[in-house]
């Protein structure tokens, strides 16, 4: 297939610009579970509160809204998997399963399926719907990670949207910003060509 038939297929996501096998798609549902453990290493404590600030987040939308709904959720689902078996790549070289913020893990896994969703519907196509399905995203992951986190550390609704919600509402508007402009920068250059 070539760029050109890709970019002009509605439906496409970035990464079926590559040529299309199972090996392709197992390569990128293997690269996306690593991207993001990888991403979950850049991790910084937050006072007072459980979870730390991480990359983790940003890579699992990015994976997500690059490789489509299903190789995005099967990445995701692949990285749980496999962190929750023992593999040290969540947030802070961290595995298992019995962690309070592992609810924003599995948050992420329907986060990846939404955006890439909304990626196969022209989403990082342009910075401002980028922007929406970041943010929408983002809301998927604190929908699951917040009521996790309140009954896994027992806090009150209140205290868990303290602790786990507000402190990062900063770091998502940029990581929103980042993505608004990368994605989208992405289709211009392969347009280009």
């Amino acid at each position: 297939m070539s760029t050109a038939t890709a970019t002009a297929r509605p439906g496409a996501v970035l990464a079926d610009l590559l040529p299309s096998s199972r090996v392709r798609d197992v390569a990128l549902v293997l690269g996306g579970a690593v991207l993001t453990g990888l991403a979950a290493q850049l991790s910084v404590p937050v006072p007072h509160s459980p979870v730390p600030v991480t990359g983790q987040t940003f890579a699992a939308l990015l994976v997500g809204t690059s490789l489509g709904a299903r190789r995005g959720f099967l990445s995701l689902a692949l990285y749980a998997l496999a962190g929750v078996a023992g593999v040290p790549w969540f947030a802070g070289g961290a595995s298992g399963a019995g962690m309070v913020s592992f609810g924003y893990v599995l948050g992420m896994l329907l986060a990846a399926a939404a955006v890439g969703a909304l990626a196969r519907r022209g989403a990082d196509r342009s910075p401002l719907r980028m922007a929406g399905a970041m943010i929408l995203g983002e809301a998927i992951i604190y929908a699951v990670g917040v009521p996790y986190l309140a009954l896994a550390a027992h806090l009150s609704a209140s205290q868990a949207i303290s602790l786990g919600l507000t402190p990062f509402l900063i770091g998502d508007a940029l990581k929103a910003a980042l993505a608004m402009g990368l994605l989208p920068a992405a289709w211009k250059l392969v347009d280009k060509r």
